[in-house]
């Protein structure tokens, strides 16, 4: 299911929530929650987040995130706080301002502790803990479900990097992960509907074309149908390797639940750096510094 910010998130298969994304708030949803008039103005800026430049969307983020923590304890604060760290994390919007955010998504899960679904973390602990492992923010939880969302981390990483698998390419290529030793791969999921997606894939075809020649290997996949990716990668003119898993088997090896997602591996094989989002392209030099190509 596609959700908000490009995410797999089970409560963002609610109606209410897409809708509050969607554009204005329909009938039916108003009547399955009653924003109150604090929580209004919130809404209406998430809404509007991405149609905002980088650099204003920092800024608006940033103060979202003080607008949000002031919500009172009563409210739909663990909801917004949980969104707007989704958002946050499209692009670079800066170590201090997702420290915010962070800090707001602490205090709103601390104020308001959703219940385990079937045994799992609820989403939004698991949201915090990327926040602390993947973009080295510093944020805690008293809750059991923030100490098991930590470990479901650790424990996805560890299938990644001994993950393996063959995919066919848009020529019928096949391209099998561990053969690629002595290159540095960058495994980058993504969709064509996706925006953050398309936002990203400009930068990543210009590393392509400068570090090829060193050894990078860019495979791109997509859990769509041929038909609807070949004409897309054709208008937008990407070089890289696009790979096709329309069963989404790789998809759930690698425990992709929202898009876009990156991990970079270097030339032993080992898995030196992720993105749980969408990256800039000063971000993904980074990354790929982490394997040595800089």
């Amino acid at each position: 299911m596609k959700a908000l910010g490009c995410r797999i998130r089970s409560w963002a298969a609610l109606p209410v929530v897409a809708a509050l994304f969607a554009g204005p708030l329909t009938l039916a949803a108003q009547n399955r929650i009653a924003w109150s008039d604090a929580e209004k103005p919130v809404v209406q800026q998430l809404r509007s987040l991405r149609s905002l430049s980088d650099s204003d969307r920092a800024k608006a983020t940033l103060q979202l995130a003080l607008q949000i923590r002031q919500l009172a304890a009563a409210s739909h604060k663990e909801l917004l706080a949980d969104q707007l760290a989704n958002l946050a994390t499209e692009g670079d919007p800066g170590h201090d301002t997702l420290q915010e955010v962070a800090t707001t998504l602490a205090q709103a899960l601390k104020e308001q502790p959703p219940a385990e679904k079937h045994g799992e973390p609820d989403m939004a602990y698991v949201t915090l803990a990327q926040l602390v492992r993947y973009e080295h923010i510093q944020a805690s939880s008293d809750s059991p479900q923030f100490a098991a969302a930590m470990s479901k981390l650790e424990a996805d990483d560890q299938r990644r990097q001994a993950a393996d698998f063959t995919l066919t390419d848009l020529t019928g290529k096949g391209w099998t992960l561990q053969n690629l030793r002595g290159k540095v791969v960058l495994v980058n999921f993504w969709a064509t509907w996706c925006p953050p997606c398309r936002k990203e894939m400009p930068d990543l075809e210009a590393l392509y074309r400068w570090f090829s020649p060193r050894g990078l290997v860019i495979l791109a996949i997509s859990d769509e149908d041929a038909a609807k990716v070949k004409p897309f990668i054709t208008e937008h003119q990407i070089s890289y390797t696009i790979l096709l898993d329309p069963g989404r088997k790789v998809n759930e090896m690698f425990q992709v639940e929202g898009i876009p997602k990156s991990f970079v591996y270097d030339r032993e094989g080992k898995l030196v750096a992720q993105a749980i989002d969408m990256r800039t392209q000063r971000q993904f030099l980074a990354m790929l510094a982490q394997a040595g190509l800089e």
